[in-house]
């Protein structure tokens, strides 16, 4: 083994800027192992932030919820598209407009710490709307927004995230009340957090952090904002995203890292080794010809799915749709 197969995954990276929901916990539960690879960072010299799209909740409430868990936690480190918004918010309108909030009372509080004045109605002729996850919200809140926007009001979504991991497994996210509204107005909002840049950079300058490494469990919003921010990107398979969709992903939504949890932080990652067309990870091997990737290895090694992607990825380097690879399974040489 070289020197290089030896190292650990962060080595090289001053700092881990996580997601919460998929990555940390499932609803209020903390993932197996997530807590313990988190309190590791400290000894290996590696800072900690936390960027969610999760608007429902101040970033106090976050910290206090991860200290519960045991997880490191302080305000600063919690970097939310609740605060996201807010700056949107206060870039595009003057101190003192009047702001529909449909979302959470977290929410409200951080337009109003940008000086905006919350309003609960379309009635009130809001200049803008600004619509974040709040488990609570109904239709009437749905139809307030669409009867502001009607009336010229800008909107303003916290994330477009569609689906949201929980402790009973998959639900709505986001995304999906933002779709109901934008059927119902037939136009985008502008979307203040992942996967969009700015989250990602505002967490590493809070850390003083130069070479940050991002760690998602959604390929759309995680990974796509990690690289859009210019920043390696690592993929881990405890919420949403699998290998498959990872293989099958559009180019910009492709990690550097896939990890089966957060305790491979600690463990060397394979060396991904080409030749002539044919690339190796670990015991597994992986080639591609005519559409069709044939893996030499097992379904349930990870290594075999690095190679899978690797050899894929190599062959189809631009595709802004997702791809639809044929895999062939073989067994190892």
């Amino acid at each position: 083994m070289s020197a290089e197969t030896t190292k650990t995954l962060l080595a090289g990276f001053d700092a881990v800027l996580a997601d919460l929901d998929g990555v940390v916990y499932a609803g209020p539960n903390a993932i197996p192992g997530a807590i313990e690879a988190l309190t590791g960072l400290a000894g290996a010299n590696v800072k900690l932030g936390y960027v969610t799209n999760n608007a429902s909740r101040t970033p106090a409430h976050v910290a206090a919820h991860l200290r519960e868990l045991g997880a490191p936690a302080e305000e600063g480190q919690v970097v939310s598209s609740a605060q996201a918004g807010a700056a949107l918010l206060a870039e595009r309108f003057p101190a003192g407009s009047k702001v529909l909030v449909v979302g959470s009372a977290a929410l409200v509080r951080e337009i109003e710490l940008v000086g905006m004045t919350s309003v609960d109605s379309a009635k009130a002729t809001p200049d803008v709307v600004i619509q974040g996850f709040e488990p609570s919200l109904g239709w009437e809140d749905l139809a307030e927004a669409a009867f502001a926007i009607h009336g010229g009001a800008a909107w303003i979504a916290t994330n477009t995230d569609l689906t949201i991991p929980r402790e009973q497994g998959i639900a709505p996210g986001n995304g999906t009340l933002v779709a109901a509204v934008r059927a119902a107005v037939d136009r985008d909002p502008l979307v203040a957090g992942k996967p969009q840049a700015p989250l990602f950079h505002t967490a590493a300058r809070r850390l003083g952090a130069d070479r940050p490494l991002v760690v998602g469990d959604r390929l759309d919003t995680d990974i796509l904002g990690g690289n859009n921010a210019g920043m390696a990107t690592a993929l881990v398979l405890t919420g949403v995203d699998s290998v498959e969709s990872a293989l099958k992903a559009k180019s910009a939504e492709r990690p550097r890292f896939i990890i089966d949890t957060l305790k491979d932080f600690y463990q060397p990652y394979p060396e991904v080794a080409r030749d002539d067309g044919r690339v190796t990870c670990g015991a597994a091997a992986a080639a591609v010809a005519d559409g069709v990737v044939t893996v030499a290895g097992d379904r349930d090694d990870l290594n075999a799915w690095r190679a899978a992607c690797a050899v894929w990825w190599a062959a189809v380097p631009e595709s802004d749709t997702v791809t639809d690879p044929q895999l062939v399974w073989k067994k190892p040489e």
